[in-house]
């Protein structure tokens, strides 16, 4: 549990005018209306990658979306954006293993970047197979010829055993791009001697489901010390020990499936009640102004947003006694600023602690930038899903065919 198995970097391998294949995590959000990237984070952090092998024939292998989902889209859009990162021209495609693709591949030329669709445009990247098998996908067998390397800088979703993640390394030399190797040296530093360590996690958002699992594993398996609730997952929790919210609330709570997890988060107050924090104060919106109420104190009679000033100063405590602080999640709705107070104050707490310290991505990353305190930070993760899965002692599909690649390499 939470070890990294070896792995090779770029600066392993010889990769100057060859032909490379890298996979990355671009997906990004996107507005509906108009198809604009509204923010750009992962493309830009990925360009680092890309501007490392500026000497090779480079071709881009990335997702957006999901089938089903509203911005499940083309890659059009993230070419031109990665043209600015890189200040050259990004090739866009829109094919992936037909034979407009392969005769592009196949006629690059050192420095040259081109673009594939959107991965996913094909049904057997989602399929969850062994590597073996992924390695004998139509993916795998019609592109793989044409590479002398492949690239894995997708750490954001390291944790899904998809084809583009898993099957080239069994068939291709492979290595990590600087953003997977960044996120996993940063992983195996912070979590040496772990076991030594007081580890607290702060737990929010609105994800309620993914956090009780998630709440659930951290505690069974003896990972936190420590778990402070804020968000939907802390109202959640409360409800679960018998205090009434209030209509407008627990309407929303149940619009986020908040009955399916009832009963787990009750049997986990009685086995952890030490181990467990709630608020002890929420902020409500009362005609959009913050209004703090102990929870001695509910139902309330309007929406609650945040934790109150009793609960942060709570939990900044905590934070202050911890070796080691994982946050996942805001701890109110940020985006109303009368709201954003306890996920603000907390990240102060968190950068301005002693601990070493992990934040999610996403809106906490977002919020970071605005404090100016991401330079305070140990280890903002890209990903959300693979740190969650590392955290709970998963191993990475994604991260175990680098190191199958790696001893292939190291015994060749």
């Amino acid at each position: 549990m939470l070890e990294i198995p070896p792995f090779l970097t770029l600066d392993d391998v010889d990769f100057q005018g060859k032909s490379v294949l890298v996979r990355v995590d671009i997906n990004s959000p996107i507005d509906p209306q108009t198809g604009e990237i509204l923010d750009a984070s992962r493309i830009e952090a990925h360009s680092t990658t890309i501007k490392t092998l500026e000497n090779s024939k480079v071709v881009i292998l990335a997702h957006q979306g999901r089938p089903g989902s509203s911005d499940f889209t083309t890659l059009e859009e993230h070419s031109r954006v990665l043209s600015k990162y890189l200040e050259k021209e990004v090739e866009y495609i829109d094919d992936i293993i037909g034979p407009a693709a392969r005769d592009r591949i196949s006629r690059l030329k050192p420095g040259e970047v081109l673009m594939l669709e959107n991965v996913r445009f094909l049904a057997e990247e989602t399929l969850e197979f062994p590597p073996e098998k992924h390695a004998n996908s139509w993916l795998v067998r019609k592109l793989s010829p044409l590479f002398d390397l492949f690239v894995n800088d997708a750490f954001a979703a390291a944790h899904r055993p998809h084809a583009s993640l898993t099957g080239f390394p069994e068939v291709l030399p492979a290595v990590a791009g600087r953003v997977m190797e960044k996120e996993l040296r940063a992983l195996s530093r912070v979590f040496a001697d772990w076991s030594r360590k007081k580890r607290v996690f702060v737990i929010g958002g609105a994800k309620i489901g993914d956090m009780v699992k998630f709440i659930d594993t951290l505690l069974t398996q003896k990972i936190a010390n420590q778990v402070l609730l804020g968000g939907l997952v802390s109202l959640l929790f409360l409800k679960a020990s018998g205090f009434s919210l209030g209509e407008p609330t627990e309407s929303v709570l149940e619009s986020r499936g908040a009955s399916k997890y009832i009963d787990l988060a009750k049997d986990l107050l009685q086995r952890y009640s030490s181990k467990i924090a709630l608020p002890t104060d929420v902020a409500e919106n009362q005609g959009g102004e913050r209004k703090e109420i102990n929870v001695s104190n509910l139902p309330a009679q309007n929406p609650i947003m945040d934790v109150g000033g009793e609960t942060i100063d709570r939990y900044k405590a905590e934070i202050a006694s911890a070796d080691i602080v994982v946050l996942k999640g805001p701890a109110g709705v940020i985006e109303e600023p009368a709201f954003s107070l306890g996920t603000k104050e907390i990240l102060r707490a968190v950068a301005h602690s002693k601990a070493l310290s992990i934040v999610g991505g996403g809106h906490e990353s977002a919020i970071l930038n605005e404090l100016g305190l991401t330079d305070k930070i140990d280890y903002v993760s890209s990903g959300g899903g693979a740190l969650i899965a590392f955290l709970s002692g998963e191993t990475l599909p994604a991260v175990e065919a680098l190191a199958r690649a790696a001893a292939r390499m190291r015994g060749a």
